[in-house]
């Protein structure tokens, strides 16, 4: 090998390695068992449409052996929820798992203020030193009616901006699954164990467990 092809070749290694580094999962700390983690969100953290024991937060702590708080409220939108959580803080959760926005969007209420009410739902979260975790939420519309669905794009775009981890596109598979569903919008008790699970791996991949 000349002296030119084998700069090339370090070079070229050298960039892999710094791609690869680059892509590495953020190392986070892994909770003990009864650890105090908050599931915030609206009726798919509440577990609508199934036995509450079916609920994901009950599905998680089983999975995981941590006490995970169920702060699931029906019908919630991101600005209930932002006021709902100084108190659910006061238990001082290690972990604080966001899935909120559906009804946001339901309802059709202004994006720049789903995407405020979120960002200082995560910004609340960080200040009192807990780690959060967002949850992306699909947006229902016509297109879920013929089984499409993705996330919405401020999901991405919040978790980079507060440097929080984001589980992606596993509401959106659930939801577009008619034998994962109770109706339209929410998942059965097979959705929200489908849903545990794929959370329970990604925490892992994170490092927490």
């Amino acid at each position: 090998m000349s002296a030119y092809s084998r700069r090339q070749f370090l070079a070229l290694s050298a960039a892999v390695l710094l791609s690869a580094c680059s892509r590495r999962t953020p190392a986070y700390t892994a909770l003990p068992r009864g650890s105090r983690v908050l599931a915030l969100g609206d009726s798919l953290t509440a577990g609508y449409g199934a036995a509450p024991e079916a609920a994901y937060p009950a599905q998680l702590a089983r999975l995981t052996g941590w006490q995970v708080d169920n702060g699931g409220v029906s019908g919630d939108t991101s600005a209930q929820a932002l006021a709902r959580l100084p108190a659910l803080l006061r238990a001082q959760p290690r972990l604080v798992l966001i899935g909120i926005g559906g009804n946001d969007f339901l309802r059709k209420l202004p994006e720049v203020d789903t995407r405020r009410h979120i960002g200082r739902l995560l910004e609340s979260v960080q200040q009192v030193g807990s780690q959060p975790l967002l949850i992306a939420m699909p947006k229902i519309g016509l297109a879920a009616a013929f089984g499409h669905l993705s996330d919405h794009p401020l999901y991405a775009e919040l978790a980079e901006q507060y440097r929080t981890p984001l589980l992606r596109d596993v509401w959106s598979e659930i939801l577009a699954d008619d034998s994962l569903k109770s109706d339209a919008i929410h998942a059965n008790a097979a959705g929200y164990r489908l849903f545990a699970e794929r959370l329970a791996d990604f925490l892992k991949q994170q490092g927490f467990r």
